[in-house]
């Protein structure tokens, strides 16, 4: 289905103090800083910072993976056992993401690229 997982966004509660030790850990300053995402890019990888994560129904960090069709990979994920937990949704320029969970509660996570 994809090549791996691209993008693992974090749910924030302060997303100044997140920012600031991300930007230590991770030893670049975000590629993208607004009030509802923080992003960093580092070695092919996405991090992102999400303070409205938890309200959206992230329990922990989640791993994006990059499918070509979003409603096709849900499908598919469905059938083979997962639960559908949000719908495909657009994040900003045609970016959709959407999520299920598996049979231990994990949320995995699917986006599609315009």
């Amino acid at each position: 289905m994809s090549d791996g997982f691209g993008q693992i966004v974090y749910p924030v509660k302060d997303i100044a103090q997140a920012k600031a030790l991300f930007t230590t850990l991770l030893g670049v300053e975000p590629y993208m800083d607004s009030p509802y995402y923080v992003g960093f890019r580092v070695g092919g990888q996405e991090i992102g910072l999400d303070p409205n994560g938890e309200r959206k129904g992230m329990t922990g960090p989640v791993a994006y993976t990059a499918v070509k069709d979003i409603k096709a990979g849900l499908q598919a994920l469905v059938d083979a056992g997962a639960t559908a937990h949000t719908d495909p949704q657009d994040v900003g320029g045609g970016r959709l993401i959407a999520s299920v969970k598996d049979q231990s509660g994990n949320i995995l996570g699917l986006l599609q690229d315009a």
